[in-house]
């Protein structure tokens, strides 16, 4: 396949063209137009790619049952993004379940990546022994039977939660919205694969420098969760914005970006 087809099979769009590329990666259930607050101000200074999971958005990916039973199968689709970009490494800036996909595809091929910025990231949502992701077995086969037996009713039950911003109805609306566009049988496996997933192994072969960015308060992957990854992942920095929620990117879009380009400075041309 040319590189050509396979970037537009995941609706690959640019902005900005500055010397870095960040390549920006949605979390489960979104598409790329959650970025859309965030990815305009860094293309001021950065080139900007935004592409859509395959079952996401305006992406046109097979998707394979087998292949994306799991995160790697995901992790395999960026890594022939970041080929069919060109060889020059990319700073890959992945939200939610798309951080731990980021994490699998460096730990793939380090070469493909600068650095990572993990929004909300977790490597684990279940609780195990002395570690906290959040919920128990249990909860999460309650999530998924939910999610397979109405998954509209799951949509608009969720987004409030993950949103956590009750005061701003409108943007757990437009998660829901975006939850609901997803094929019912793509969404099942994707939420499988993200919420049973345990990628806490997979920290010690990442060795790409990153930013693990992430809210103050989040019921889906809470601080402590942040902590333990900066614990086990080697050149990492933790920053902790002043909002809640799980999609900071969304509910506070310039302390975000703002985070990003700082973490970022140094790579720009002033910085030379």
């Amino acid at each position: 396949m040319q590189p050509q087809q396979l970037l537009s099979l995941h609706n690959l769009r640019r902005l900005g063209g500055g010397r870095v590329r960040l390549l920006f990666a949605h979390g489960y259930g979104c598409d790329q137009s959650m970025w859309r607050l965030v990815a305009p101000v860094l293309a001021r200074d950065f080139e900007i790619l935004l592409f859509d999971h395959v079952g996401a958005g305006g992406a046109t990916a097979p998707y394979d049952p087998a292949r994306h039973a799991s995160l790697a199968g995901y992790a395999e689709d960026v890594l022939a993004i970041c080929r069919a970009l060109g060889p020059e490494p990319v700073v890959f800036i992945g939200h939610s379940a798309s951080a731990s996909i980021g994490l699998l595809a460096a730990g793939m091929a380090p070469e493909c990546f600068a650095r990572l910025v993990l929004v909300s990231p977790s490597p684990r949502y279940i609780d195990d022994g002395d570690y906290i992701g959040g919920f128990s077995a249990e909860d999460i086969e309650a999530l998924l039977a939910l999610l397979q037996a109405d998954h509209n009713g799951w949509a608009a039950a969720m987004a409030p939660t993950i949103m956590g911003h009750p005061d701003r109805p409108d943007l757990a609306a437009e998660l829901a919205g975006s939850f609901c566009r997803m094929d019912p049988q793509q969404a099942l496996g994707f939420a499988r694969a993200t919420f049973t997933a345990d990628n806490r192994a997979d920290l010690a072969r990442v060795h790409t420098p990153s930013l693990i960015l992430q809210s103050r308060e989040d019921a889906i992957a809470p601080p402590s969760v942040g902590a333990y990854m900066h614990r086990h992942l080697a050149g990492s920095a933790l920053v902790t914005l002043e909002t809640s929620g799980h999609c900071p990117h969304m509910a506070a879009p310039a302390e975000t970006a703002a985070a990003i380009r700082r973490y970022l400075a140094d790579l720009l041309p002033e910085a030379a």
